[in-house]
Order: structure tokens, then sequence, then C-alpha cells
């Protein structure tokens, strides 16, 4: 359920005193913050920010574009280490396993790639298919 239109969007009040002291002294100092739930405001753009992720700080500098999105989309709180060796080694066999040897008298995989195909026509419905 999204915040009311009448509210107005969230920002940590804190952060809020943050920024309004960054335009006074007209320093781009990044801001650390753990409010990774607050919105990003049009007085954001242009200032760093240093989000929390859970574990460390993320370097962000707001631009236009990212005005309405929440400041934790733009650091992410999981880092992808890629799939195991295994799942790569299947991935570049395209799927058949090296080790699998295919049943006697069972067509190859090349073999049944090789032969055309015959064009049949898609039934229609149940009554199609009894006939």
């Amino acid at each position: 359920m999204t915040r009311g239109i009448w509210k107005g969007p969230f920002v940590h009040p804190s952060l809020l005193k943050k920024v309004d002291k960054l335009k006074d002294k007209g320093k781009s100092q990044p801001i650390k913050t753990w409010s990774r739930n607050s919105t990003i405001i049009p007085e954001f753009v242009g200032h760093s920010f240093l989000i929390h992720n859970g574990r460390s700080f993320i370097p962000i500098t707001i631009s236009e574009e990212m005005v309405g999105h929440k400041l934790g989309e733009f650091s992410p709180t999981r880092k992808f280490s890629g799939h195991t060796p295994a799942d790569k080694k299947a991935a570049a066999d395209g799927g058949v396993a090296s080790s699998a040897k295919p049943a006697p008298g069972a067509s190859s995989p090349t073999s049944a790639k090789a032969a055309p195909a015959a064009t049949t026509t898609p039934s229609k419905g149940k009554d199609d298919a009894k006939k």
C-alpha cells in the first residue's frame, strides 16, 4: 500500500536538516545516512549521499532521474557472487551433462535435430482429439 498523497513523501527530518546545512555552506561533502526509506526529493539533486546497506556505506550522487524513488533502491543489500561452478559447467555443455550416457537404442540429440519434423495442424479442441 502506498503513502497517501495528502501526507507527501517521507523524508527523515534529520536528513532534511543535513541537506539544508550543505546548501548554506556550498560544500559538496557526502551525507551519511541510514534512512533507506526516505524518498528522494528535488532538493537532493546534485548532492552526494553515503547510504548504509546493512554492512557498509554505498556512495551515491543524486540525479534528476532518481527523484521519487527511495534511497534504499540505490544501495543493494545482497551481493550476487555468481552461480556455483557446477551450474556454469552445465550451461557451457548446453544443459546436457557430459557424464550421462544415452540409453541403448535411444537416438542421440544430434540425430533428432537432423531429421525434419512433420508438420501437423493443431487440434481445435477436445472433440478433435477423441476422433
